[in-house]
């Protein structure tokens, strides 16, 4: 281990091999610090936080803060991150409201500099987001999302697997996997075909997709029927994710940016509700 003189580091503190602790860095009891961890100078690591391996946490981020909510517990939850993890400067994560619950971070993320993790998030595997970006609590983001810069998305929110969120978007409503969505309307603007390339999605499942695609968002159908054709055209593969995630939602969903004449749009789905509200398009 090489902890700066000036760091302070608490006895209480489970710190792994080859970890560094750059000088002013406050390491809190009931903190767990894996191998090959570097701490920069200015960080804070709270109690009830958790790192594994090969994370980087840059200067002034602050793990481990309570959550920001009006009645702030008691017996708080944990925060676990994974391995392979780059936190930039002043990016902020905070623990989840419930002693039996954590915010999670994944393997192989970066959070730039000046985004804000808000209690009981959820992060998967390699997710980027972008400097400014405000996440509310118990926002979930699949693996390979891409959130830019300044997008705040409001608690509950989820964003699918291999999205895009482009900057300035204000999310209010589940962001399926796959897509665009235009910073600027909020709305959905096509598939994410640079990032499925990206990921090695072969040309056969990106043509399933399109055409999975083209049913959602230009069919005109409405929203139960839209179900119904995905389950019977596509069972499998990649865009068997599609109707996967539109059962679960309960925000409602991005609407496209150009929507079909007649057509309708789930915009909310209410667990205490036995109907889905819908409303025409166009």
């Amino acid at each position: 281990m090489d902890i700066h003189p000036l760091a302070s580091v608490s006895p209480q503190a489970q710190l792994g091999r080859n970890v560094r602790v750059g000088p002013f860095a406050v390491v809190e009891d009931d903190v767990v610090i894996g191998d090959d961890c570097e701490i920069a100078a200015h960080v804070v690591v709270k109690s009830g936080t958790s790192l594994g391996s090969n994370n980087r946490v840059f200067e002034h981020a602050v793990v481990g803060g309570l959550p920001q909510h009006i009645h702030i517990p008691d017996r708080p939850g944990r925060i676990a991150i994974g391995n392979g993890n780059v936190l930039r400067e002043n990016v902020t994560v905070h623990r989840a409201l419930d002693a039996a619950h954590e915010t999670h971070v994944g393997n192989g993320c970066l959070l730039m500099a000046g985004s804000h993790v808000a209690h009981d998030c959820r992060l998967e595997d390699q997710v980027i987001v972008a400097n400014n970006v405000m996440l509310g609590g118990h926002v979930t983001i699949e693996e390979r999302a891409y959130i830019s810069g300044a997008v705040g998305i409001h608690q509950f929110c989820r964003i699918g697997t291999l999205a895009i969120v482009g900057g300035q978007a204000h999310v209010v409503r589940d962001v399926p996997p796959f897509v665009t969505v235009d910073g600027v309307a909020t709305a959905i603007a096509g598939l994410n075909r640079v990032g499925l390339r990206r990921a090695g999605y072969s040309a056969e499942a990106i043509a399933q997709l399109k055409a999975a695609y083209r049913l959602i968002y230009r069919s005109g159908l409405p929203w139960t029927k839209v179900l119904d054709y995905l389950a019977v055209d596509f069972p499998d593969g990649p865009a068997a994710r599609f109707r996967e995630f539109f059962l679960t939602g309960k925000r409602g969903f991005t609407p496209p940016r150009r929507t079909p004449s007649g057509a309708t749009l789930l915009l909310h789905d209410n667990e205490e509700e036995s109907a889905t509200l819908q409303v025409k398009a166009g």
